[in-house]
């Protein structure tokens, strides 16, 4: 947290000047292991559901603004901003933060790398609650950013024995096992998304099917297997089947109201007339302990992700705290002032 300086000659707080980060300061100061500490930490501590609201987001012709807020006990209050154009294929990300003693507006941070960080790193988080205690055989279905991103954030955490990667492009795949090559356990490019998965103990789902169709089915799964689902985080998009949903013991979600009613993988098994809530398991309980997500040893787990302003504003505030400590980003030569209410 930034400390407010207040000067002799007057009663008025001098506050800090606002700090940017660009993308490339958040490359210079995020590693996987302390954003997994971070996240792990937070889940940890009872949360109250007032202090992360449901995300809004606004829609126009072929654009979407959506908008995740999140107050940290003891931390920073924060918001993220996502302006995307799915027909142009772009996308911006912001988050502010704000101090929590002051309410000055602390940092603006380019949310890009951070959104992936996060993402990933939550999984690693579930992933080292429901996944056996030894080294994993590890199936990936998608081979992009996001998909990298987990495999990176799970190594960090967790032994892996091997890693079987499925997408529809041939070359998106070859680059992925390019790119993990030199690690000291195997990874394969497999011809058929069941290839990949069989006999895994863990599968992470970070690619959506081609016409928004799903891309994992229960009879592909091993006795006991996780399943990690980031994909599918709005009502028309898809990625596990409903067999899925149906053969698991539990669905554990990082915002368990969003997960059962706003994605489609949620919405397609309510419709196919399963009963999910008492299923539901939130990830702070099972982080901190108060809830299991398995009975039998054989009982499938899945880990469903939608995000969470939450996990924008820990490791944001964690990043802007560095940057502050290293002196790296830009300090704005204007800023907005806290005004009296």
């Amino acid at each position: 947290m930034q400390v407010v300086q207040t000067s002799p000659a007057s009663a008025q707080p001098r506050l800090p000047a606002t700090r940017f980060l660009t993308d490339a300061d958040v490359s210079a100061l995020a590693d996987w292991p302390a954003a997994i500490q971070a996240l792990a930490a937070a889940y940890a501590q009872p949360i109250d559901p007032a202090c992360v609201p449901p995300r809004a987001m606004a829609r126009g012709d072929g654009i979407w603004l959506r908008s995740l807020a999140a107050v940290v006990p003891g931390s920073y209050l924060g918001c993220k901003l996502i302006s995307a154009s799915p027909r142009a294929a772009r996308a911006s990300y912001l988050i502010a933060l704000f101090d929590a003693g002051t309410m000055a507006l602390a940092g603006l941070i380019d949310g890009n790398q951070i959104t992936g960080l996060r993402t990933a790193a939550t999984s690693a988080v579930a992933v080292d609650h429901l996944a056996p205690r030894r080294a994993l055989r590890v199936a990936v279905l998608g081979s992009g950013f996001e998909a990298r991103a987990q495999l990176h954030a799970l190594s960090a955490k967790r032994q892996i024995e091997s890693v079987a990667v499925f997408s529809p492009n041939p070359r998106s795949r070859a680059a992925f096992v390019e790119l993990f090559a030199s690690r000291d356990w195997p990874v394969r490019d497999a011809a058929a998304p069941q290839d990949a998965v069989r006999g895994a103990d863990l599968v992470i789902c970070a690619a959506r099917a081609r016409g928004e169709a799903p891309i994992l089915f229960a009879d592909w799964l091993a006795p006991g297997a996780t399943v990690v689902s980031i994909g599918s985080t709005l009502p028309e998009q898809r990625e596990l089947d409903v067999s899925v949903l149906a053969r698991a013991r539990s669905i554990v979600a990082d915002m368990p109201d969003e997960v059962l009613h706003d994605t489609g993988d949620l919405l397609a098994a309510r419709a196919a007339g399963l009963s999910l809530d008492a299923r539901m398991v939130p990830l702070a309980q099972l982080v901190s302990g108060m809830a299991a997500a398995r009975i039998e040893p054989g009982d499938i787990a899945v880990y469903k992700s939608v995000g969470s302003a939450l996990q924008d504003v820990v490791l944001a505030g964690m990043l802007l705290d560095r940057a502050l400590a290293r002196g790296v980003g830009t300090d704005l030569p204007v800023s907005i002032a806290p005004v009296a209410k």
